[in-house]
C-alpha cells in the first residue's frame, strides 16, 4: 500500500539557493515532502537571467517562488519574519554575504532558535578572503581536473558538474541529520558543507595510485591506478562501450562470451596482475573482437554473461531511456515556459508513499501573494506597495 505521508511533510524550508548546489538540496527536500519556498532577487536568481532555462526547471520543481530584495531593510525584515515559520533555511552565497545582509545564522536564530541553518560554500566559511568558487574552479582546486584526460593532454574538467551536485547532496544529508537532532532535542543548529570537502572522496582510486607511486597521472579511460584490466572504453561497429572486469570469474565469463576461451589460460592474461601488465595487448584483442558487433549486441551478450558493461550513450538517448521513464525518474513534462522537456524526479524512493507529482517551476514571484499573505499576513494593498518600492 502507498498510504504513508512523505517523510518531510510539515517541514517548511526557505531556499535561498542559487545555480546548482543549493537549489539541488532544496529540490531533494521538496521531493521528500517539504514545503520549499524559493526566495529570489526581484529579477530572479542567476539561472533565470539567461531566459527560460532547462537547468532552472530541473532544479526547482515543486517549489513556491517568491521575490525579495535583501538589500532593502524591509526585505530583510520580511525574511526574518518568514524564518519564524520555517524549520530550515539554506543558502549558498559567498561566505561573507549573509552577515553583510543581516541574514546569517546569528540573526536568523535570534528570531527562531530551533531553525536549521544550512550554508553551502566552495571552500568553507573560514576560507581566507571568503573565496568564491564554482564547479570548474573546485575541480581544479581539488585535483579532479589534474587526473582527468589522457596522459599527453592538458588537464580536462569533467563533462558534468559533479562537484555542484555532490555538494548539494551532502547539504541535503546535513539538513536532514540536523532535523533529526532537532526532533529529539528541540534545538536547531548551523550546518555547513563545502564542495571541496565533499569532492575529496571522489579521488579514492587516484589516491591509491598516489599512495603506491607518489603520483596519480591522467590515464584517459583506463583505471586510474592501473591495477584493473580490462577497464576501458572500446570502439565497436556503431559506437563505443565500456567494460570493467574485477575478478577472475568475470574474466572467464568475458572470454567465453567472446567465444575465445583460450584467452583464459593465456599467460599474459591469467590473473588480474597479468592483464594489468599487458593492458595494451588485451585492449587490442577486445577491440578486434568488438569491431564486428553493434553496441546493442555487445551489451546484450555481456550482460547475459554477468560482465559489467554499458553502451556509451549520448544525451538524446539518456533522456528517452524507457526504464528511467517507466520508473518516473525522468518525466517528460509540458512546461509552461519551455514546452515538452525531460525533468528529473528525486533519485530517492520512499517505499509506502506515493511519488510526489512534479509541479513545474513557477515564474518569478508567482507565489508572492500566497506566501506573504499566508505567513506574514500581508494584504493585497501592502503587497502592491512592496512591489512599487522594489522590495518584491
Amino acid at each position: 500500500m502507498s498510504d504513508r505521508s512523505l517523510p518531510l511533510e510539515g517541514i517548511t524550508v526557505l531556499d535561498l539557493g542559487q545555480v546548482y548546489q543549493g537549489p539541488y538540496a532544496g529540490f531533494l527536500l521538496a521531493m521528500a515532502g517539504a514545503r520549499v519556498i524559493k526566495i529570489e532577487p526581484p529579477k530572479g536568481e542567476i539561472l533565470r537571467t539567461r531566459g527560460p532555462s532547462l537547468p532552472f526547471a530541473m532544479l526547482n520543481s515543486c517549489k513556491e517562488c517568491v521575490t525579495l530584495n535583501l538589500k532593502e531593510h524591509r526585505g530583510v525584515e520580511m525574511l526574518l519574519g518568514l524564518a519564524e515559520h520555517a524549520e530550515v533555511m539554506l543558502v549558498n552565497f559567498s561566505p561573507e554575504v549573509p552577515a553583510r545582509l543581516g541574514i546569517d545564522y546569528e540573526s536568523v536564530s535570534a528570531v527562531n532558535p530551533s531553525i536549521v541553518y544550512a550554508h553551502a560554500t566552495a571552500f568553507g566559511l573560514d576560507a581566507e578572503g571568503s573565496v568564491p568558487g564554482m564547479d570548474i574552479t573546485v575541480q581544479a582546486h581539488t585535483g579532479a581536473m589534474a587526473v582527468t584526460g589522457h596522459p599527453d593532454s592538458p588537464p580536462v574538467k569533467a563533462g558534468v558538474a559533479f562537484v555542484d551536485f555532490i555538494g548539494g547532496t551532502h547539504l541535503y544529508g546535513a539538513i536532514t541529520t540536523a532535523l533529526f537532532e532537532r526532533e529529539r532535542t528541540g534545538r536547531g543548529r548551523s550546518v555547513e558543507v563545502t564542495m571541496a570537502d565533499a569532492s575529496y572522496m571522489t579521488l579514492t582510486t587516484c589516491l591509491s595510485a598516489w599512495y603506491q607511486t607518489g603520483e596519480s597521472p591522467r590515464t584517459g579511460n583506463a583505471h586510474p591506478a592501473g591495477t584493473i584490466a580490462p577497464y576501458d572504453v572500446f570502439a565497436c561497429a556503431d559506437g563505443w562501450f565500456a567494460i570493467i572486469v574485477i575478478s577472475d570469474k568475470q574474466w572467464k565469463s568475458l572470454v567465453d562470451a567472446m567465444d575465445q576461451p583460450q584467452l583464459a589460460t593465456d599467460p599474459r592474461f591469467v590473473t588480474n596482475a597479468d592483464r594489468a601488465a599487458h593492458t595494451s595487448e588485451l585492449n587490442g584483442v577486445i577491440t578486434s573482437w568488438a569491431s564486428g558487433f553493434s553496441r546493442e549486441d555487445i551489451t546484450e551478450v555481456l550482460r547475459a554473461a554477468h560482465v559489467p558493461v554499458a553502451a556509451v550513450r549520448d544525451v538524446n538517448e539518456v533522456v528517452r531511456d524507457e526504464p528511467s521513464i517507466a520508473r518516473r525518474s525522468i518525466q517528460w513534462i509540458d512546461h509552461p515556459e519551455l514546452g515538452e522537456v525531460p525533468l528529473p524526479h528525486s533519485p530517492i524512493r520512499w517505499h509506502g508513499s506515493e511519488l510526489l507529482e512534479l509541479d513545474p517551476s513557477h515564474p518569478i514571484g508567482w507565489d508572492n501573494g500566497s506566501v506573504y499573505g499566508d505567513l506574514l499576513g500581508l494584504s493585497t494593498s501592502e503587497l502592491e506597495s512592496l512591489s512599487d518600492s522594489g522590495v518584491i
